[in-house]
């Protein structure tokens, strides 16, 4: 019975825990080791490492879901790029000249339909041609990048819009509009997911597919949906980072993936499927922005932040199996 209850607090409060013994550890090290006079724990720099947290976050919703279905996008890093390239070079055609600065909103609209339709594109495939998902987004990772090249080049895409970049910016109640964005996007989805049958129908998905096709759920079209959702938030954070910021590289969104997956994983969703928690996502997400931010602050290189976070990832995904085989056991005793 403990052994169930331990297994319990590791799968939803441990991502909690974990991230308050990381800020307690940065608040204490820091005092000794930053050159920096503030704390770590100053709001500021709390509401900053929120802010920071949405790019990566907004999409790790996302993978949430299509890995509780018992699949994987690759192709959200190269998709976060294409739709931030297809935004800012929206805003210069000559279609939309007239429209002044409401070109901002349908610029936006094309940026999301752009990610909706790469998913749709991505799910089509992997319902219609039955190969692994990680196959085939692997494969469109490659080609939705090679697309980001063919706009311009090995150059940047630069549109600078101050309207924009003041509505990027704004914040409400001390929260920066992508932070905001992140909240209400896991607030969202994490109704979705326990609050109606399509969320109902991802769990069951993802724990076993062919009792959820015997049980008469339409496997294919929902896991459309899902990658849908997941190309339509990586147009979403693109939006939201790229309205700052005015400026894509083709190499942006590069290794997106693999933080995201980190990110997913950390909060608990298993690799396998049918099991994951959009809230404890969010926890994970912040865990990793407060690693590479208190790592940063106390003078560590980037090199050790990917080791320590790897490192981090290795051990959970050892816990988590281990829990589970230990689980497995217990049930056929």
């Amino acid at each position: 019975m403990q052994n169930v209850y331990l297994r319990k607090f590791l799968k939803r409060g441990a991502i909690w825990g974990f991230i308050v013994l990381e800020l307690i550890f940065f608040t204490v090290a820091g005092h000794f080791l930053s050159l920096s006079e503030a704390s770590f724990l100053d709001p500021e720099n709390m509401l900053l490492l929120l802010k920071q947290s949405a790019p990566i976050g907004i999409i790790a919703l996302g993978m949430t879901i299509v890995m509780i279905n018992g699949n994987i996008d690759l192709s959200v890093g190269a998709t976060f790029a294409l739709a931030g390239v297809v935004m800012l070079d929206s805003m210069s055609w000559a279609v939309f000249a007239g429209l002044g600065d409401w070109v901002i909103p349908v610029a936006w609209l094309i940026a999301l339909a752009t990610g909706a339709f790469l998913g749709l594109i991505n799910g089509m495939v992997v319902w219609k041609t039955g190969v692994d998902a990680f196959i085939v987004t692997l494969g469109a990772m490659l080609g939705f990048r090679g697309l980001v090249f063919m706009f311009n080049g090995e150059q940047p895409t630069f549109h600078l819009n101050w309207t924009m970049v003041d509505i990027a910016e704004s914040s409400f109640f001390g929260l920066e509009l992508p932070a905001i964005v992140l909240l209400l996007c896991t607030l969202v989805l994490w109704l979705v997911m326990t609050r109606t049958v399509h969320g109902r129908n991802a769990y069951a998905i993802g724990d076993n597919r062919e009792a959820a096709v015997n049980a008469g759920i339409k496997v294919g079209p929902h896991m459309v949906w899902n990658f849908v959702l997941i190309g339509f938030l990586a147009a979403l954070s693109a939006v939201v980072f790229y309205s700052a910021s005015g400026s894509v590289n083709p190499n942006d969104g590069m290794l997106y993936e693999l933080w995201v997956i980190t990110a997913v994983v950390l909060g608990g969703t298993k690799l396998t499927g049918g099991s994951g928690s959009i809230i404890n996502t969010l926890g994970g997400v912040i865990a990793i922005q407060i690693l590479r931010k208190g790592l940063g602050h106390i003078g560590a290189d980037t090199e050790t932040v990917n080791l320590v976070i790897g490192s981090i990832l290795i051990a959970v995904l050892f816990l988590d199996r281990q829990l589970n085989r230990r689980g497995r056991e217990e049930l056929k005793v």
